[in-house]
C-alpha cells in the first residue's frame, strides 16, 4: 500500500479509502467486521462514514429512517473489540443531514455541528475524529459561525482535520476565504462523486482543490456498479435500480465498449475504473464502497495496474470529459 499526504496537510492516508455506506443496510454487522478487517490487513487506513449512514429506506416511518447512525455504531462495535485498531485508522465521519424530527437536527448550524459530533464520537466509541467534514453546502447558515463551531470542536480535541464533500467550487472558496480571514488551517479535503463516467468535477472543483492545497476523495468511483461489468454480470437485481440503473440507459453503448476495452486491457473492468481514477492527479483515495470481500480484493488489485498514456486516452475517448472551466464552455 502507498500512502499519500491529504492535501496540504501533515496526515498521510492510504490510497484507497474503505467507504462504509453499505454497513447495516446491506452488509451485515459480522461481514462489516471482516470488510474492516481484511481493509486494515491490506494496508488501508482511511476509513469513511458519515452520521446518515446506515438507515433502509424500505423502514421509513412518518418520513422519518431510525436507524441512521446504525454504520458508525457498527464501526464503534468493531473499534470497541481491539481498541488498538483505533490508533491503525484515519477515522473520517459526515454531519448535514436530518439526524432527528426537529428544525435543528440537520444543517450547519453550530449547535448542529456540535451535537452531531458527539453523537457521532458516542456511536464510534472514540474520543476524536480524525477527519470531520461538511456533508452538504448549506447556503442558510454564515462560514464565520461553521468556523466557530468547528474550531471549538479542535480545541476540545474532538476534531483534528476538516473537510467537505458535495461543494461546488466556489462554496469551497468562500469556505476557505474565511477560514484564512481567522487564521485557521481551513479544509484539507473535498469529496465528491467522481468516475469515469462521471466527470462533472473537473471543471471548477479540481482546479479549485489543486489551487487550495486540498486533497480530493472521489466517492461512488464506479457510478454505482456502472463501470464494475455491470452488463456482463447481468445482475437484475442490481440493474433495476440506484444509480447504474439510470446512467445505463443512455450509456449502453459507451458500457460496451468499455467491457471490451477491459477485455482487452486483461483487467476486471472495477479495477480499470479505479485504476484510472488512481491516474488522475488530483485524486488522493477514491473511495470503495465494499459490500463483499470480492469488491475489496478488487479494489485492491487497481492499486497494481500501471495504465499507459495510449490506454489512458481509449478510456478518455470511451467517456470524455468535459475540460477545465471556462475552455470548456468559452472561447
Amino acid at each position: 500500500m502507498n500512502y499519500v499526504q491529504l492535501g496540504r496537510s501533515g496526515l498521510r492516508v492510504s490510497r484507497l479509502a474503505l467507504g462504509t455506506m453499505n454497513f447495516g443496510p446491506v452488509t451485515g454487522e459480522e461481514s462489516a467486521h471482516r470488510i474492516l478487517d481484511l481493509a486494515v490487513a491490506g494496508g488501508i487506513n482511511l476509513v469513511d462514514t458519515a452520521d446518515v449512514y446506515g438507515a433502509d429506506a424500505n423502514k421509513q416511518v412518518y418520513g422519518l429512517e431510525p436507524e441512521k447512525g446504525r454504520t458508525e455504531e457498527i464501526i464503534g462495535r468493531w473499534l470497541a473489540a481491539t481498541p488498538s485498531r483505533r490508533d491503525e485508522i484515519v477515522l473520517a465521519t459526515k454531519a448535514y443531514g436530518a439526524m432527528g424530527p426537529g428544525v435543528n437536527d440537520i444543517r450547519l448550524s453550530a449547535r448542529h455541528l456540535v451535537r452531531a459530533c458527539e453523537a457521532s464520537l458516542k456511536r464510534l466509541r472514540t474520543d476524536h475524529v480524525d477527519l470531520y467534514q461538511l456533508h452538504h453546502v448549506d447556503r442558510l447558515t454564515p462560514w464565520e459561525e461553521i468556523w466557530e463551531a468547528l474550531s471549538l470542536l479542535r480545541q476540545q480535541g474532538k476534531v483534528l482535520y476538516f473537510g467537505t464533500s458535495n461543494h461546488a467550487a466556489w462554496h469551497i472558496m468562500q469556505g476557505q476565504h474565511t477560514a484564512e480571514r481567522q487564521g485557521l488551517l481551513g479544509f484539507v479535503s473535498e469529496q465528491s462523486i467522481y468516475s469515469l463516467a462521471q466527470r462533472s468535477v473537473e471543471l471548477e472543483v479540481l482546479p479549485a482543490c489543486r489551487a487550495l492545497g486540498m486533497g480530493f476523495l472521489p466517492y461512488s468511483p464506479l457510478h454505482g456498479g456502472l463501470l464494475g461489468g455491470l452488463l456482463r454480470k447481468q445482475d437484475a437485481a442490481r440493474g433495476r435500480s440506484g444509480r447504474a440503473a439510470s446512467a445505463i440507459q443512455g450509456h449502453r453503448a459507451q458500457v460496451e465498449r468499455y467491457e471490451k476495452t477491459c477485455d482487452a486491457f486483461g483487467e476486471h473492468p472495477a479495477v480499470i475504473g479505479l485504476a484510472w481514477l488512481l491516474h488522475q492527479p488530483e485524486v488522493t483515495a477514491p473511495i470503495v464502497g465494499a459490500r463483499t470481500d470480492e469488491h475489496l480484493f478488487l479494489a485492491q488489485r487497481a492499486l497494481e495496474v500501471d495504465l499507459d498514456a495510449e490506454q489512458l486516452a481509449t478510456l478518455d475517448d470511451i467517456f470524455p470529459g468535459p475540460g477545465p472551466a471556462p475552455e470548456a464552455y468559452a472561447w
